[in-house]
């Protein structure tokens, strides 16, 4: 990376030309990604070619996902968005619900036998739904009410004040397990339901859990994110130690957590602002500190350039894929920074970033992004050549372009107001 000055003395952001490719790279994802769309209801996740997998069915995270970024979409102005966005709304409506028990399952239930309650994937239920109800799509309304009240009554613990993880069917029995991944698309959820219902309290609770986590977990240990705990929030440092790549719970710390974590710190700081609160004096330099220490952690620590997904307790590389979404996340936050502070060296890392998503991950010859890549930044053959997530790699495309503050449904519905 340069260190010219001169050469940063006009950022990328202010230049026509970069919000152009970023509108253009978000309206190419959003294209490639519409063919993840079953007649039968929802979406399936999506091969290389841009085919929906083979015996794929209604994947309820993915749908969450689609009603969320279609609906931004939507509110953009890109014609068929917001068809699309409703397709996903009257899956998680019907399809993809617990019609039993009550509550989401993770997929069509004609194609798993898995009726487990996930707080994650209530999450992105209630996400996608927020989303689609500032859009204005049809029945995302009520579907959000619905779902909060599930994540209010079954996930959020007030005496805990953060989020459990999950329910044995029939919600029977409460896991001996606390997740920081869940935990913090929790935090993602509190700032756009604090705006998008206009519930302030949902800041308190989005601050809580930052606390628990980041402040009182992760900044005593050189602020690599403990992600997983007992019950009783004792930390879990072995859990998964077989398991380093594992999707949703790997072994370890995950620095694309880190640096995910970090733009929610900020937009956390930028909404209780807003609103006139209080904003705690830490909550900026743990995010700070957290950004720099994902790049130490995560950036090259093998010699080969990337994030690696995941290192252990030491800083060590304990998975050595590069995946895109780390990557994603890595530039938001970096764009995040940049706007808070106009630092240069979140401006070389914003361009750099881009820079190795540029010649790394975007497929120019099939469309979409590659997903997962192994150390050599070739398709992971453990994965196999897969592009299920759009929400990732769109959400880099936009974030940048937008203020820290609203949360990001409102913050685009805005935007040309």
């Amino acid at each position: 990376m340069t260190d010219n000055h001169h050469a940063l003395s006009r950022r990328w952001l202010e230049t026509e030309t970069h919000h152009h490719w970023l509108m253009r790279e978000g309206l190419k994802l959003l294209d490639f990604h519409r063919q993840a769309r079953l007649d039968t209801g929802g979406f399936a996740p999506l091969g290389g070619d841009g085919r929906i997998l083979e015996g794929a069915s209604a994947d309820t995270m993915i749908t969450g996902r689609m009603a969320h970024s279609y609906g931004l979409a939507a509110m953009q102005g890109v014609p068929g968005a917001a068809a699309l966005a409703e397709h996903a709304i009257r899956a998680l409506s019907g399809l993809l619900r617990d019609e039993q028990d009550g509550g989401w399952l993770v997929a069509d239930p004609a194609s798993t036998e898995d009726r487990t309650k996930q707080c994650y994937l209530h999450h992105f239920v209630a996400l996608g739904a927020a989303t689609a109800t500032q859009a204005g799509i049809p029945g995302a309304a009520r579907l959000l009410d619905e779902v909060v009240e599930v994540i209010e009554t079954r996930f959020w613990s007030e005496s805990e004040q953060a989020f459990v993880e999950s329910y044995a069917q029939g919600w029977r029995e409460l896991a001996d397990y606390r997740g920081g991944n869940s935990n913090m698309h929790g935090v993602e959820l509190c700032l756009a339901l604090a705006d998008v219902r206009d519930e302030p309290h949902w800041l308190d609770r989005a601050l809580a859990v930052v606390e628990r986590l980041i402040h009182q977990h992760a900044a005593p240990r050189d602020y690599r994110i403990l992600e997983h705990f007992h019950g009783d929030w004792s930390e879990w440092l072995t859990f998964h130690a077989d398991e380093p790549d594992h999707d949703f719970t790997p072994y370890g710390a995950t620095p694309g957590h880190g640096f995910e974590w970090s733009r929610l710190m900020l937009h956390l700081e930028a909404a209780l602002e807003a609103r006139g609160r209080e904003v705690p004096t830490w909550l900026f330099a743990d995010a700070a500190a957290l950004f720099e220490a994902s790049l130490r952690d995560g950036w090259a620590p093998d010699g080969a350039p990337g994030l690696v997904y995941t290192v252990d307790w030491q800083g060590q590389p304990s998975s050595r894929r590069r995946r895109h979404w780390t990557h994603a996340e890595a530039l938001a936050a970096a764009g995040a920074f940049l706007q808070r502070t106009g630092e240069a060296h979140y401006e070389r890392w914003y361009r750099h970033l881009w820079d190795f998503i540029d010649t790394t991950f975007i497929d120019r010859k099939r469309g979409g992004w590659q997903q997962e890549l192994d150390h050599r930044l070739a398709i992971d053959p453990a994965q196999g050549d897969v592009k299920p997530d759009l929400y990732h790699a769109y959400q880099a495309t936009l974030l940048p372009r937008l203020p820290l503050a609203p949360a990001l449904a409102v913050a685009v519905a805005m935007q040309d107001s």
